[in-house]
């Protein structure tokens, strides 16, 4: 009897489907989307540099503070506006308000910090703290 049920199973497939789709869906459930401003960090023996590309940002809605041993950027990139009689086909750009904060691998000079707004890419550069730079010692001998 169970064997002419299974035969008659209109649908034999849509329990692995099921399972393939909860498992489809679960894995994107922990897709986290790209935190937003991209940083590239890199440093040299005077300064950390941060670069981060903020197109369509109005540099007067850009603040940029460091607060101990972190840097943050908030900044807001406002809604293009459309003309009467235009309307959107794609809108890929996001907009609002935005914070990303960064933990600073080394003191730096707060007082010196510079940022400089070129192209949409925003360029801070931070002074290492001259306590925190690394200083060669010489060894002494006994003569």
């Amino acid at each position: 009897m169970l064997a002419t049920m299974r035969a008659m199973n209109p649908w034999p497939g849509t329990a692995r489907f099921e399972r393939n789709m909860d498992t489809m869906l679960s894995s994107m459930r922990n897709i986290r989307p790209a935190a937003y401003p991209a940083l590239n960090v890199f440093s040299n023996e005077d300064d950390l540099v941060i670069t981060s590309e903020i197109p369509g940002v109005d540099p007067e809605d850009v603040e940029i503070s460091i607060e101990g041993d972190s840097l943050t950027i908030k900044g807001l990139r406002k809604a293009d506006d459309l003309q009467p009689g235009e309307k959107w086909h794609r809108r890929e750009r996001g907009n609002g308000n935005f914070t990303r904060t960064l933990r600073l691998p080394y003191n730096v000079e707060s007082s010196r910090v510079v940022a400089d707004y070129k192209n949409g890419v925003l360029m801070i550069t931070l002074p290492r703290a001259e306590a925190d730079k690394p200083r060669k010692i010489q060894v002494k001998t006994a003569q």
